[in-house]
């Protein structure tokens, strides 16, 4: 799979927040400031190219629905990421974000309740 651009990302994240839908209907799950719709029609033509989404065409508009799955898109670039980052480490990686103080102490604990309750099934 191929990692995005930041833009290809803002527009994948618009397509996976709506389901499926036109580039009209994208721009509504983009945050100011918008990209104009001609950089959002090409930037979604190129997640096509890419296979991220399908396009139909219905009468004069096309639709589109994701084909990558968001949970997929992040397992496969996080994974790369804490392995690049912090030599493959989870444990790096939340001590890092304790430090930096982005992850509170019942945070930690929250996590901890989940893999644990994750162990048992």
């Amino acid at each position: 799979m191929e990692k995005l651009t930041p833009n290809e990302e803002e527009a994948m994240q618009a397509v996976w927040s709506s389901g499926n839908g036109t580039i009209k209907d994208f721009l509504e799950f983009i945050p100011e400031p918008r990209p104009p719709y001609t950089t959002l029609a090409s930037t979604v033509k190129n997640l096509e190219k890419k296979k991220f989404i399908l396009g139909v065409k219905g009468g004069n508009t096309f639709y589109y629905t994701p084909i990558i799955k968001e949970e997929e898109y992040k397992k496969t670039f996080m994974g790369e990421f804490v392995n690049d980052y912090f030599s493959n480490s989870y444990k790096e990686l939340v001590t890092f974000f304790a430090n930096q103080e982005k992850i509170s102490a019942d945070d930690l604990k929250e996590i901890i309740k989940m893999i644990e309750k994750g162990k048992q099934l």
